[in-house]
């Protein structure tokens, strides 16, 4: 089970540092020899690990280094030796402007390089309105120029009218998506989307839901380990 949690613009340094260590000492204190857990920090934040947790990159730019005001590269990912990169976020598409066409760039690239990558598709809510085959067809499209059968994917399925809003996706919902997902994708399938402690073990006892994608309920540290507990 893949447990993944992004902190968007929240955290200094020294909070993720009193996270990531209150989160290592539960960790130990489990069996999680089945288990990945992923923490997505602020750019400010980032920091070479050296325990069972991984470091990843919310954001970053397609190119080594250079003039790229407010970005990083690959260079300032290396100095913390992160390979691992959320792309596709829908805040990054809805609210930065991120194209298709700029985010399959950034998918490349860091494809090359050899990044796990954690790719984001969702819908809004005037496509889920319209029912499962618009859905799919709208998520089939958030493929464009992305290779779906690279060896280090993991794909995150998060509603976009459910993130942040407090109100997640019904499980009908979720198997129908994460089945039409499955039929061309093998890695695994992650759920994202006002996923909390109350309904992360429903969430992830739907087929094909691998894990999950969790942003404000992985503030803390507490909580994401409750979440981890109620799911296993």
């Amino acid at each position: 089970m893949i447990f993944a949690a992004n902190f968007k613009m929240n955290h200094t340094r020294a909070s993720t540092q009193q996270y990531l260590n209150s989160l290592q000492k539960g960790l130990d204190s489990r069996d999680m020899q089945d288990d990945e857990v992923f923490v997505f920090p602020p750019s400010t934040a980032l920091c070479s690990w050296n325990g069972s947790i991984t470091i990843g990159a919310q954001n970053a730019y397609y190119q080594i280094n250079g003039a790229y005001t407010g970005e990083i590269g690959l260079e300032q990912l290396q100095e913390f030796d992160i390979d691992t990169i959320l792309i596709g976020h829908s805040e990054r598409r809805s609210i930065l402007g991120e194209s298709q066409e700029f985010v399959s760039k950034k998918f490349q690239w860091f494809k090359e390089h050899n990044f796990r990558i954690i790719y984001c598709i969702g819908e809004p809510l005037e496509l889920r309105e319209k029912g499962d085959e618009a859905v799919a067809q709208f998520l089939w499209e958030q493929f464009n120029g992305i290779d779906i059968n690279y060896d280090r994917l993991i794909v995150a399925y998060e509603p976009v009218w459910a993130i942040g809003t407090g109100l997640s996706a019904k499980s009908e919902q979720i198997a129908n998506t994460h089945r039409e997902l499955r039929k061309k994708i093998s890695s695994p399938i992650l759920y994202g989307g006002s996923v909390k402690p109350e309904n992360v073990k429903e969430i992830l006892s739907i087929e094909n839901v691998d894990g999950v994608l969790v942003g404000s309920a992985s503030l803390k540290a507490d909580s994401f380990l409750e979440m981890i507990d109620k799911a296993k």
